[in-house]
């Protein structure tokens, strides 16, 4: 079996923050940590992996070279190769360029793959939207929202437990199928010594525009349909009082006074 993880560079930040000029995000010295939606697809397939045997794992992603620093992290928990799929040409995308690189990447690279596995979101961008459009473009069922996923015992369905509002469903489908997974029951594992040192043996494939031969009208932000107009953080509202009575009793009444104007007092 060959199971695809798509993975994801993102900042490593709790508070992005807005050039207020340029109205374009900060990065420069944020560092960029793999998504850990992404993680949880990778644990995910190692658990399949593991079960099954004779499995095959790729990690693939989209983005300038340093994002190969994730394929490495990937290859550290558990793939076994990777693609960097790379090229100037793919700047700007939107999730729909973002989705159509990466399913043609895959088509080209992994033509005989059984599963693809993603992460339900990133968590710089919150969309949810590539997994699904991935599975759009090269014509697959998709399960979304996974927690638990296993192949069943005729080998030929994939059988996923997925969140809905109110508990979860169980859906099975045949391979190939894509599957979009959350954290559910998987517990973040962090590599051993020996995986570190194997991952820098595993091969890296770097993949251009010029060999996925797509027109470039349909790539990076030539071909993204969503068009960002402006970016701004949410406004602040601070109410700050400074109270500067000598006489604690007048300081009291102020406060006092302060609370039931804003409501907080009757």
């Amino acid at each position: 079996m060959k199971i695809v993880v798509c993975v994801k560079q993102v900042p490593e930040v709790t508070n992005v923050q807005v050039d207020p000029v340029t109205g374009t995000l900060k990065r420069e010295g944020v560092k960029s940590i793999l998504n850990p939606f992404c993680e949880y697809a990778l644990d995910h397939a190692v658990r399949i992996a593991q079960a099954l045997g004779n499995t095959e794992i790729i990690a693939i992603t989209m983005g300038p070279p340093q994002a190969r620093d994730v394929l490495l992290r990937s290859m550290e928990l558990g793939a076994d190769r990777s693609i960097l799929v790379t090229d100037r040409k793919f700047a700007g995308a939107d999730t729909w360029a973002t989705a159509f690189t990466l399913a043609s990447a895959i088509r080209f690279a992994i033509p005989d793959f059984d599963l693809v596995i993603v992460g339900k979101q990133a968590i710089d961008g919150d969309t949810a939207q590539v997994g699904p459009e991935i599975a759009e473009i090269l014509g697959l069922p998709q399960i979304t929202y996974g927690i638990e996923v296993v192949v069943t015992s005729s080998g030929r369905h994939i059988r996923v437990k997925r969140e809905v509002e109110r508990g979860y469903e169980v859906i099975q489908a045949a391979f190939p199928v894509l599957v979009t997974v959350s954290k559910g029951e998987v517990v973040r594992r962090a590599p051993s010594f020996q995986d570190v040192l194997d991952a820098r043996k595993k091969p890296v494939q770097i993949i251009t525009a010029a060999e996925l031969q797509i027109p470039e009208q349909e790539l990076g932000l030539k071909g993204s349909f969503t068009q960002v107009v402006k970016v701004f953080p949410p406004m602040e509202k601070k109410s700050t009082r400074i109270v500067e009575s000598p006489e604690s009793a007048d300081a009291a009444h102020e406060i006092m006074a302060f609370l039931q104007e804003r409501h907080f007092l009757p």
